[in-house]
């Protein structure tokens, strides 16, 4: 294995805040379906990103490139930050009536379940191909300002803007260790095959059965408009899914994607001097 190259990869002391009254029912640009499913997003990653630590945890003592082990420290430090800062917003959420907390509990019993029967390679490899998810959305947000305008400028937005400057820090981690660890190009690509059904019907799912509990899915005029948005979402673009399906191309690095001058503006942009979440830092 070649060397990592430097990255920039460290945790920030950060919190958020959400009190009562100000978050809009339908949070997310007042859009009925999205609010939905970022909800459900949200009530995943708290065990998603412990899932995420433990993988790459378990397996450091593979890794002899001293940038890499520093890399790992950082990612650990991040992952752990962003399961608080979504667990307190998923509780905010679910005092709405949103899954969120639901939809937390059935990503632990999914998740106990790898924990248990799969090897530690086969769940580095799991880690590598959710991480591809989220960088991908995470730069989609970063890069399109019409994604960032679903967002308005509530609270969530500021939490989703830092949450995806370190995905984004963070993204070729889980990977690298994985390949120091000695995976195959064969298990890592079948491996996301796998990711990919599973995450798209547990998404899909979940948003199906917090939608149900929704008055206002009920009313068709809410409804259409926005099941009709998601046509045009940037996040459901065909360059979203031609970087979704890269992962699949042998040789494939998430570097390939260079994302190092986008995650140089929004560092400056969100924790420079002037930057619009410096007071959020502890």
């Amino acid at each position: 294995m070649t060397a990592v190259p430097h990255r920039d990869v460290h945790a920030r002391r950060i919190a958020f805040s959400y009190p009562t009254g100000t978050l809009r029912q339908h949070y997310v640009d007042g859009d009925l379906v999205m609010s939905h499913v970022v909800a459900v997003l949200s009530g995943m990653f708290p065990e998603g990103e412990q899932y995420f630590v433990r993988a790459v945890r378990d397996s450091r003592e593979r890794v002899a490139d001293p940038e890499l082990r520093r890399q790992v420290a950082g990612f650990i430090g991040q992952e752990v930050t962003h399961g608080r800062e979504h667990q307190e917003l998923n509780e905010r959420l679910a005092a709405m009536g949103y899954r969120s907390l639901k939809v937390d509990r059935h990503v632990r019993r999914l998740l106990a379940l790898s924990d248990r029967f799969d090897t530690k390679r086969r769940r580095l490899a799991v880690t590598a191909a959710l991480e591809h998810y989220t960088a991908t959305l995470a730069e989609c947000l970063l890069e399109k300002p019409e994604a960032r305008a679903l967002l308005g400028e509530s609270e969530v937005r500021s939490l989703l803007l830092w949450h995806a400057l370190e995905e984004s820090e963070h993204k070729a981690v889980a990977f690298d260790v994985y390949r120091a660890a000695g995976g195959s190009e064969r298990m890592r690509i079948w491996i996301m095959r796998s990711v990919t059904t599973m995450f798209l019907l547990e998404v899909i799912g979940h948003t199906v059965l917090s939608l149900l509990r929704d008055r206002a899915t009920y009313k068709p005029w809410v409804l259409v408009p926005s099941l009709l948005a998601l046509r045009h979402s940037p996040f459901l673009s065909r360059d979203v899914w031609a970087r979704l399906r890269s992962y699949h191309r042998r040789g494939f690095h998430p570097d390939d994607w260079d994302a190092s001058a986008l995650v140089e503006h929004w560092r400056t942009e969100l924790f420079g001097e002037q930057g619009t979440l410096a007071d959020h830092l502890r």
